[in-house]
């Protein structure tokens, strides 16, 4: 029986830098820009204010992932570039991912699986029986206006508001997908507003939403920004691109000429 002594294995050099591959790393990420995300959240204080928008309605006896870790989970893992929530079957053992969403225990408590992400992600405001956390939308709207207004020392004379939507391509039977044709695809057509480089709403919505849905989120975020008796804002323009007018389209096969343009 052959016995391997070996431990190191050198390489050609990187310049002045050594390459060698050693067995004795111990548990290792390769996700290390995510401590850089976590430095910025500490600053903006944003997901533990993110978590507040949620309603708990467990069992506080049953709890073994607070709101707090489930949104700093998907979310870091979202920033990472795992957008798959299957990918979180392998990412809840990473002993980093444990450290951003703020597990005590990084060796031996694993993170929530895609089941119990799944269940957060589909909550739709209502609660019920299967889905005990829910969110408060106006809450969450609040929450971007705030940080836009925080990230500014001065009052701007105006705010612009850009109001557009763009398609979001489903490859699957997805709950409400609808053939749109301009983007000739199944898919989703978020409404987002930005303001700069700044996002002050956002809205998943079927594909035969129309231009009538972004008026009042258009005008609801305007209102928000203007009203704070802090804010010294003088006006809020809008501009976008609207959908001509809309024709819902059908579920069926796909046809030429169904949809709106985007």
């Amino acid at each position: 029986m052959t016995e391997c002594t070996q431990s190191t294995f050198e390489f050609a050099s990187h310049f002045s830098r050594q390459v060698v591959a050693r067995f004795d790393g111990g548990t290792i990420t390769t996700d290390g820009g995510g401590l850089l995300l976590r430095e910025t959240d500490r600053r903006l204080n944003l997901l533990p204010r993110l978590a507040e928008c949620f309603l708990d309605a467990r069992s506080p006896l049953l709890v073994e992932h607070t709101v707090e870790q489930l949104v700093s989970q998907r979310i870091y893992g979202l920033a990472l570039g795992y957008e798959d929530l299957n990918d979180h079957e392998q990412l809840r053992q990473d002993p980093l991912l444990r450290v951003l969403a703020g597990k005590c225990d990084v060796e031996d408590s694993p993170l929530a699986g895609k089941s119990t992400l799944n269940r957060l992600e589909l909550s739709d405001g209502t609660p019920n029986r299967y889905k005990k956390i829910t969110f408060w939308k106006d809450g969450i709207d609040e929450l971007l206006v705030k940080v836009f207004v925080e990230s500014h020392a001065a009052a701007p004379e105006e705010i612009v508001l850009d109001v557009d939507a763009t398609d979001l391509p489903l490859h699957g039977e997805q709950e409400g997908r609808f053939f749109h044709g301009y983007y000739d695809s199944y898919c989703y057509l978020p409404l987002y507003i930005f303001c700069g480089d700044q996002i002050l709403c956002a809205r998943l919505r079927q594909s035969y939403s129309g231009w009538r849905a972004t008026n009042d989120c258009g005008g609801s975020s305007g209102r928000k920004c203007g009203r704070r008796p802090s804010s010294g804002v003088r006006q809020v323009s809008r501009r976008g691109c609207s959908p001509s007018s809309p024709t819902r389209p059908r579920r069926g096969r796909k046809a030429a000429g169904i949809g709106s343009g985007g």
